[in-house]
């Protein structure tokens, strides 16, 4: 995932909500109650939540965030780094191209203002016991294809076998654990068979957010998921690729035949006629790029350009909007990741060593303006986050496995990122630092240099992939040469860097890792032992059975307050390992666009929507080219 200076999630900067396979949200308002059958307590609903609770109810007409009579038109268009040699989003060769999966819609999707909910969107319902043992899902015979083929029970069969086969090796693995069987049982029904013993809260969101492909033009084409191509796979969402010039620009345009356009959860939203991504090799070329107008909607993750570089002639002449708009989403876990697959970091004295040299303050201070708060939890932003002494709840959680997790974890208090001075070079941090390498056997050498009993440096390499960062890395990089540590700041093209990410050939890096407010089976991709090996997600390779035991715990949940205590002892363990070298987060959105586009008030609180709930004013538009600000 791509990381950025503040707190910017993916999924709300580069795509619109239909293509988001989480399900995103806190609060529930009020819940209506699901359908069931009395006689063989078989529940049957337009959408489904866990624990019972939906905020829409079979009648609703739109979503309460939109505007359900947001005119369509125009275009927004946003920009990339690097370069794409590839239109499918699934593949596990090169670089896929921006909004690669606009095409596909899921069978059921979530909401930007709850939590744990899916409403049917390619599924017009669901049915399922309360045991949670299997799943039938009604598809909606008007679904189509945007070759106009109808939507079958067979391409979701094909789907769920696709991604068996052929996904990321986490993926095949989660996906196989979870399902025994699937069962076409007509044109427009399919059913899943859960594994017995499955933790019934997981099962019914994973397969139902799988995107929906067209086993005819699979097979037609020979085409595998895996594949780099540039050649788009057929979707049956409002979008579809409509130009692209490779290293340059990709526009997608929306299909006048969407079949789903006048379905209630789809009102106000898919606005724009068309959505253009602008590639720039780096990010002062995008914002030259942005002030010039090559494209019209730029959500800033640079603080020092936020506070300084916004005074160009277009905003002062308020042709653009600079705004900062609320976002109460989860911190995304950005922060340094040390690669414990390398034998010298799996010391954790050396891995607080070199975390302590990282001094936020000063950055925040004398880099960020002072924009950033600090990451100290993996949920950060919520009331997930560990705090303080383990609670008696947590600690019947931790006792069990306490002998498979770092010490302290039952009697300390939560691992808290280490604070520092206004000075660069913290130097009461430096002296805990050059204490632990000292006892870890790395001591310093009449060159400066730490070495362990085989003479070997400490070699360490941060590895990096915009230029962006190097404000931030190259202090950092100064601090660790202070400590004796043989550090190096390698910056590679985009290409490169994820090739050397996906083979785990690195020291360091920048990582996210966004949670859920209803985590589940998705935290093995990102702590699981099993995913360790395969999983870039866990990116630091960490395997601990006690971890894998709390992962379990989460998993099987089945109230929100065990939910909650789940959580927070998986937090404070994950915290207790310091593989990490948490950075930093900041609760508001910061975009600059040019005034022609308009959102619904108040924004929910989990997304921000530009390119699927947002729209194009007209009339603003035509102002600015009478004004000659834009072509």
């Amino acid at each position: 995932m791509k990381h950025v200076e503040g707190m910017v999630k993916a999924k709300n900067l580069t795509v619109p909500m239909w293509l988001s396979s989480g399900v995103i949200g806190v609060s529930l308002l009020f819940g209506f109650a699901q359908a069931l059958y009395a006689d063989d307590h078989i529940i049957k609903s337009h959408g489904y939540n866990f624990f019972g609770e939906l905020k829409y109810g079979p009648d609703a007409t739109h979503l309460d965030y939109v505007n359900p009579t947001a005119p369509k038109g125009g275009e927004i268009s946003i920009w990339a780094q690097g370069t794409f040699d590839s239109m499918n989003p699934y593949t596990r060769k090169g670089r896929a191209g921006a909004l690669a999966s606009a095409p596909f819609e899921t069978l059921m999707d979530g909401t930007a203002d709850e939590v744990g909910s899916l409403y049917g969107v390619l599924a017009e319902s669901l049915e399922y016991p309360e045991d949670h043992s299997w799943v039938i899902f009604n598809l909606r015979p008007e679904a189509r294809f945007s070759d106009g083929s109808p939507v079958t029970a067979t391409d979701v069969e094909y789907t769920f076998n696709a991604f068996l086969n052929d996904g990321l090796p986490s993926y095949r693995a989660y996906l196989g654990q979870i399902v025994d069987k699937v069962e076409v049982l007509d044109e427009d029904s399919i059913k899943y068979t859960f594994a017995e013993g499955t933790p019934p809260r997981n099962t019914i969101p994973i397969v139902a957010t799988l995107p929906v492909k067209s086993k005819k033009w699979f097979d037609d084409n020979g085409a595998r998921i895996d594949e780099s191509r540039l050649e788009p796979a057929i979707g049956s969402g409002p979008y579809i690729l409509d130009t692209y010039e490779i290293n340059q620009n990709i526009v997608y345009k929306r299909r006048d035949d969407y079949w789903g356009k006048d379905l209630w959860f789809n009102k106000g939203r898919a606005n724009f006629d068309t959505i253009r991504v602008e590639y720039f090799a780096d990010t002062n070329a995008a914002f030259e790029g942005f002030k010039s107008g090559a494209y019209t909607f730029r959500q800033e993750n640079q603080s020092k350009q936020w506070a300084t570089a916004y005074d160009f002639p277009a905003l002062t002449d308020g042709h653009v909007v600079k705004a900062e708009l609320p976002n109460g989403g989860l911190a995304p876990g950005q922060s340094y990741i040390f690669n414990m697959r390398r034998e010298k970091f799996q010391d954790m004295r050396v891995r607080e060593a070199l975390g302590l040299m990282f001094n936020f303050e000063w950055s925040n201070d004398s880099l960020f303006y002072g924009a950033y708060a600090r990451i100290n939890s993996f949920w950060e932003n919520s009331d997930f986050a560990a705090s303080g002494l383990p609670s008696e709840a947590e600690l019947a959680l931790l006792r069990p496995v306490a002998d498979q997790l770092p010490d302290g974890v039952l009697d300390s208090e939560a691992v808290m990122a280490p604070t520092s001075g206004l000075d660069a070079t913290d130097r009461r941090n430096l002296r805990k630092a050059s204490r632990l390498l000292d006892d870890a056997g790395w001591t310093v050498g009449d060159d400066g240099l730490r070495r362990n009993a085989a003479g070997e440096t400490l070699s360490v390499e941060i590895l990096e992939r915009s230029p962006t960062f190097d404000r931030v890395h190259l202090p950092y990089v100064e601090n660790l040469k202070k400590l004796g540590v043989d550090v190096t700041y390698n910056r590679v093209d985009p290409a490169q860097y994820t090739e050397l990410r996906r083979a785990f050939e690195y020291d360091m890096i920048t990582h996210s890792m966004p949670m859920s407010l209803e985590p589940g089976v998705g935290l093995k991709q990102y702590f699981g032992s099993e995913t360790a090996d395969v999983s870039d997600r866990n990116a630091m390779g960490l395997k601990s059975q006690g971890i894998d035991a709390l992962i379990e715990n989460v998993i099987a949940a089945d109230n929100k307050a065990d939910l909650k205590v789940a959580v927070q002892a998986l937090d404070r363990a994950l915290r207790a390992y310091k593989f990490w070298v948490p950075q930093w987060f900041n609760d508001s959105y910061r975009v600059a666009y040019w005034d022609m586009y308009e959102y619904p008030e108040p924004l929910p609180p989990y997304a921000l929507g530009e390119m699927d709930f947002w729209w194009y004013n007209a009339d603003k538009a035509q102002a600015l080219r009478d004004a000659g600000a834009l072509n």
